[in-house]
């Protein structure tokens, strides 16, 4: 059974609310989970204490199970300094402008540039 630590969704419309826990990772969102570890309110402002909650000792011990993170709540844990800081992916060159698009961005730097 591979388990996860991830998010599962509360709150009412427009105002959602995450309870951090640890699920099976074959169960629905928001169904069962085998131990809630913390909360996250994206509601509150980012430097809030309580915009992210955990509990720590179990968090710990669930890693050393071999639980694995969501990408969401590895970056929680990296603030929290419970596990290394993820790796920022580089944005594909695929969806970097076209040719004539990045022509056109560059005359209009210059004529922006040059009317200063």
């Amino acid at each position: 059974m591979s388990v996860k630590i991830r998010l599962a969704r509360g709150g009412a419309k427009k105002r959602p609310f995450y309870a951090i826990v640890i699920a099976d990772s074959r169960a629905p969102r928001d169904g069962s989970f085998i131990e809630k570890v913390g909360t996250y309110n994206p509601m509150l402002p980012a430097e809030h204490p309580e915009r992210v909650t955990l509990k720590e000792e179990r968090v710990k011990e669930w890693l050393s199970k071999g639980a694995l993170p969501t990408d969401r709540v590895e970056k929680f844990l990296a603030k929290a300094n419970l596990v290394a800081a993820p790796a920022i992916r580089q944005t594909p060159k695929k969806s970097a402008p076209k040719a004539k698009a990045q022509e056109r961005a560059k005359l209009a730097a210059q004529a922006a540039g040059g009317e200063g």
